[in-house]
């Protein structure tokens, strides 16, 4: 490494290199991403092109990487002895959770100084960071990240369509006493039930964890096409009617219009009666009264903030968090 020429990263880019690298992703992805973009903006001798760059094998690319991120840091901290535990304790992780080929080892297999990029951290920082800081601190990270809500390491993860699912799933939960980031649950909202479909095929041979997959009524075609793929860990939870709006409780639903209405010339009517399905009704509600269009993001963020026990929370609800806590090995026959 000695004829190499840096521009050393930013504290900025430090944190985000870190925070990226500690993601709920795909291992190779990641970590290919992070290090192929460093060496592209951080390497001066020798430049590599992009097309360069991908011909490299992994072990050459986290070298390069790994010597810009640690030469960096010297910038802003003083040079300490070297501590690798942290970097142990991330390849245990990611080998825990995803199947992991000889190749992608190479790029878990680095000499990152992860303990003074810890240093450059603040208090407010995502989940994932909060968890570096306990491999870094702590005789015992995996009871501190519970304890805090920390949410990693990842122990199960759920796909559901949209992104009311992803909002209010984890509100629910808390009501019911059990908190996804205490007990290490990844929500993802694919955006639809085909996308559903494409994001279990992408994280179905590749992940080790559980994966809970939550769809929609209409939503039988794929089914049928994720269940085939499914492992005994897997769990698919249908809808018994409508959308993720359809279950919600009706007097959950009217609490949050009251809210809502409070200070437009048309408030709330005193009773809801959807005919042709709960999100069609809500689409027409705000804009019969001249209020902003209905957004789903929007209004689930509503319906977060009016949540108040548990009689807001449906039967359905209540029996896809028992699933998650139990899950129940589904019959392909």
């Amino acid at each position: 490494m000695e004829k190499i020429k840096i521009k050393p990263l930013t504290k900025e880019q430090l944190i985000i290199s870190a925070d990226r690298l500690t993601r709920f992703k795909d291992t190779e992805t990641k970590y290919l991403r992070v290090y192929k973009e460093i060496i592209l903006s951080n390497l001066i001798t020798p430049k590599y092109k992009k097309s360069e760059l991908d011909k490299l094998d992994y072990k050459t690319l986290c070298c390069l990487a790994e010597y810009i991120i640690n030469e960096s840091l010297k910038t802003y901290l003083p040079e300490e002895e070297s501590d690798y535990s942290i970097n142990q304790r991330l390849y245990d992780y990611e080998k825990s959770v995803f199947v992991i080929d000889n190749e992608t080892e190479a790029l878990l297999k680095n000499k990152i100084n992860y303990k003074g990029l810890i240093k450059l951290l603040d208090e407010n920082i995502p989940l994932n960071l909060k968890w570096l800081k306990t491999l870094a601190f702590s005789s015992n990270p995996e009871k501190e990240s519970h304890d805090c809500g920390y949410r990693f390491p990842i122990k199960q993860l759920i796909i559901c369509e949209g992104i009311t699912e992803e909002i209010l799933l984890p509100e629910f939960a808390k009501v019911l006493d059990y908190d996804f980031d205490k007990h290490g649950i990844q929500i993802i909202s694919a955006g639809g039930k085909n996308q559903v479909v494409k994001t279990f095929y992408k994280f179905a041979s590749n992940i080790k964890i559980p994966v809970f997959v939550l769809l929609d009524s209409d939503a039988k075609e794929n089914y049928n096409e994720i269940l085939p793929k499914l492992q005994p860990k897997d769990k698919i939870h249908i809808l018994s009617k409508g959308e993720f709006e359809d279950v919600l409780p009706v007097k959950l639903i009217e609490k949050t219009l009251k809210y809502a209405t409070e200070n437009i010339s048309l408030p709330m009517d005193n009773e809801i009666k959807p005919t042709d399905g709960m999100v069609h009704y809500l689409e027409e509600f705000f804009k019969n009264r001249g209020a902003h269009e209905f957004k789903k993001a929007e209004f689930a963020a509503l319906v977060k903030q009016n949540i108040s026990g548990i009689e807001d929370i449906s039967p359905e609800f209540e029996k896809i968090i028992n699933e998650l806590k139990n899950p129940v090995i589904i019959d392909k026959n």
